[in-house]
């Protein structure tokens, strides 16, 4: 059943992406600003709950409503109510009209559009940023991107729904992600002379960082598998290690090799909240080629292939199961 709910989804999600600011998302955005306001205490030993809240009871009203249609309806509905679950939270149009405009801009030759795009999309200031690290920057966000939206909730959606627990395992790999950037955010538009315990922000890094072990690691390993497997398992080797978040960067190790193309850590930096130009002096360089219009191709090939490669497993592992 994970096989057709996940080709269903992507599929729905092709043809009917959701929109930006649309109802669902702004809905969930609404919830976890609710639950810190209202679980937060501003104390370090209460710092779980608002996490636990937040991410969990989505999960178990997940997890309850799949159970209740297998039990009562039959794996017919349940098979809907997973791709109904996976369109909200999986899908490579969530992200990818960012790398389309951007792409289109520098095509047409407008460097300026291409900068202020990717500035309203990262928050960063990118008007200094010359055309080959425009396609850098491009290359290294659509990579995390395509991660976090795509290939990890596909890996963690996957391994929780072999356990018996349906579309739970998207919902928890979405929301512990999104729970981190929300409340980060919140806590830097709070004035500098208030004090703000860390530890609620802290505990949701660290839960993020814990649940995406694996599929950071499914993912690196399949750019490996469907790119140049020795460059990128060498790049992984010696050079993941560098970042500061060692999830992301595995993933952006393993795509430098597998495509080979120099990459860098400002993204993950900026990723964190921190402007391109403040992040230059904890740059790490990958090795490769300079970055350029051919590696935006060659990225789309390598995330495309790496999708068709778990859809083929998942059919097989399915069909071993209905043989066996």
């Amino acid at each position: 059943m994970s096989f057709l709910a996940i080709v269903f989804s992507l599929l729905l999600e092709q043809a009917r992406p959701f929109k930006t600011g649309n109802r669902f998302h702004a809905a969930i955005y609404s919830w976890v600003v609710w639950v810190r306001h209202n679980f937060d205490a501003g104390r370090k030993g209460h710092a779980w709950w608002p996490w636990w809240v937040a991410v969990a009871v989505p999960a178990l009203v997940t997890l309850l409503i799949h159970w209740g249609l297998m039990s009562t309806l039959g794996w017919p509905f349940a098979l809907l109510w997973s791709v109904a679950v996976l369109y909200a939270t999986l899908g490579f149009r969530q992200f990818s009209h960012h790398f389309t405009t951007i792409r289109d801009a520098l095509v047409s030759g407008d460097e300026s559009l291409a900068r202020q795009i990717f500035a309203q999309w990262q928050q960063v200031d990118a008007s200094q940023l010359p055309k080959q690290e425009i396609v850098r920057h491009l290359i290294e966000h659509s990579v995390i991107a395509a991660h976090r939206h795509v290939l990890g909730v596909i890996s963690f959606y996957s391994i929780v729904a072999a356990l018996g627990l349906g579309p739970a395992g998207a919902v928890i790999y979405r929301m512990a992600e999104f729970v981190t950037i929300v409340w980060n955010e919140q806590t830097e538009l709070v004035d500098e002379s208030i004090h703000v315990e860390p530890s609620l922000e802290n505990n949701a890094k660290k839960a993020w960082e814990k649940i995406d072990w694996l599929p950071a690691r499914m993912t690196a390993f399949s750019f490996a598998v469907v790119g140049n497997f020795e460059d990128a398992m060498d790049s992984w080797r010696n050079s993941a290690h560098q970042f500061k978040n060692i999830n992301d960067g595995l993933v952006l190790a393993a795509t430098s090799g597998a495509i080979n193309i120099r990459l860098g850590g400002q993204a993950l930096q900026s990723l964190n909240g921190l402007p391109l130009d403040e992040a230059k002096h904890e740059e790490t360089t990958l090795h490769g080629r300079p970055a350029d219009f051919s590696h935006m191709s060659g990225l789309v090939g390598l995330l495309w292939r790496t999708v068709v490669m778990w859809v083929l497993l998942l059919a097989l592992l399915t069909l071993a199961k209905l043989l066996g």
